[in-house]
């Protein structure tokens, strides 16, 4: 089921499986990416399959057990809105194990890697396209499960926050940042999510 904001697809849901956001990256050709993942010592969960006349898919983890899919788009060449409030925002990979992570994402996909003055003390990654266009980044958290987690903007998260804890949700943490104000809330199903302005 899409996700619309304004008309046009901001994310998906779908029933059954583990609750979680699951992130895809865009990919020219699925089956050649997921050989490029096993190549680069990850699993391939669910082989590339058709979706329709929407884009080929698989499901795929990363050395470090982060889950994302693949996605090679066609009728639905993915979110049509991003970093506007309301939409998607970005993805981070936190993981304990930073440094096989940033090899597997500059191998498969040949994103560059630039650190972050802005976060002294953080270990941070920004993962961009050879174009220079920014996806996400990585942090090294020892603390951490491997996992990609999703930040949507919203016009005021301490807001959107107490809406969505208003309707069955539980905000989990607050914080400021260099960039803004982070809030990430869990939502009925025990998914957590990040919210940002």
């Amino acid at each position: 089921m899409d996700c619309l904001f304004r008309g046009v697809p901001v994310a998906g849901l779908t029933r059954g499986g583990t609750a979680g956001w699951t992130i895809y990256l865009a990919t020219d050709d699925c089956d050649r990416s997921a050989e490029a993942v096993v190549a680069a010592g990850g699993v391939v969960e669910v082989q590339p399959h058709e979706r329709g006349d929407r884009g080929r898919a698989a499901l795929v983890v990363d050395p470090t057990g982060a889950r994302f899919g693949l996605w090679q788009g066609r009728t639905l060449p993915g979110c049509r809105l991003v970093n506007e409030p309301g939409t998607l925002m970005r993805n981070d990979l936190i993981t304990p194990d930073p440094e096989p992570a940033r090899e597997f994402y500059r191998t498969v996909f040949g994103f560059t890697l630039d650190g972050n003055e802005d976060l002294p003390g953080i270990d941070f990654t920004f993962l961009r396209r050879p174009d220079g266009h920014e996806i996400g980044g990585v942090t090294g958290n020892p603390q951490a499960v491997s996992g990609w987690g999703t930040l949507f903007l919203a016009d005021d998260a301490d807001a959107a926050a107490a809406r969505g804890a208003g309707i069955g949700g539980v905000v989990v943490a607050a914080e400021d940042t260099p960039y803004g104000r982070v809030v990430t809330v869990r939502d009925p199903f025990g998914t957590e999510f990040a919210l940002g302005s």
